[in-house]
């Protein structure tokens, strides 16, 4: 496809993404133009637009929500650095949809954390604790899905461990809706014992702050 001068500008080596996302914020009838960098067939091009429209989404989210459809078409890209995206900017609209569009493709969505790809499970996982945050009549679904890590099959056991890793992250965002989960709690302390330090480390400092907030609630389960 034929590159616009926007499109020309994001994919200069050492382009200024962020100062392009500040324009297009202050001037949205862009947005199209990055949309349809992301086919462009020049890798500095498709992922300058990428990158832009990240921000964006961490930014204003609010003006990437109308192209959601676009966003939600990348979870199936054959190309993992666009699915990434997609995946990531997903999690970051979570606070906008209005519409509960995210509703009606969460289970597309948290396919990726059973494996096998590391990467794009860490990408949902993260993004996926985003979602149960700003949708909280989610977050029982969500934690079905991010609690199932320990049964996914990863190309290493290791791999998994570092997925369990990103879980811990994403149940810290949701201290208020699982401390008294009998299985996130089942789930933490079982990790206290993890092979990976780093992980140990994360499950016993999670592990207090969820008893903590917890004094003499019943637990469910």
């Amino acid at each position: 496809m034929t590159s616009s001068r926007l499109q020309a500008e994001i994919s200069k080596p050492g382009a200024n993404h962020a100062g392009v996302a500040r324009r297009v914020a202050g001037q949205p009838r862009l947005i199209p133009e990055i949309l349809n960098g992301l086919e462009a067939d020049q890798a500095r091009t498709k992922y300058g637009c990428l990158k832009v429209l990240r921000l964006l989404s961490e930014q204003r989210p609010e003006l990437l929500y109308p192209h959601f459809d676009r966003f939600a078409g990348l979870l199936d890209s054959n190309n993992n650095i666009l699915k990434w995206g997609g995946i990531i900017i997903i999690g970051n609209l979570a606070a906008m949809d209005s519409g509960n569009q995210i509703d009606r493709l969460l289970e597309r969505y948290l396919q990726p954390i059973s494996g096998p790809a590391l990467i794009t499970a860490a990408n949902t996982i993260v993004g996926a604790g985003k979602v149960a945050t700003a949708k909280p009549h989610l977050a029982e679904r969500i934690l079905r899905a991010l609690l199932q890590v320990e049964n996914a099959t990863y190309q290493t056991p290791e791999c998994r461990n570092v997925a369990i890793g990103h879980v811990l992250n994403s149940l810290a965002l949701l201290i208020d809706q699982v401390c008294d989960h009998r299985e996130v709690l089942d789930f933490v302390r079982r990790q206290t014992r993890n092979r990976r330090n780093a992980v140990k480390t994360r499950a016993a400092k999670l592990l207090r702050k969820l008893e903590k907030s917890a004094p003499g609630k019943p637990v469910s389960s």
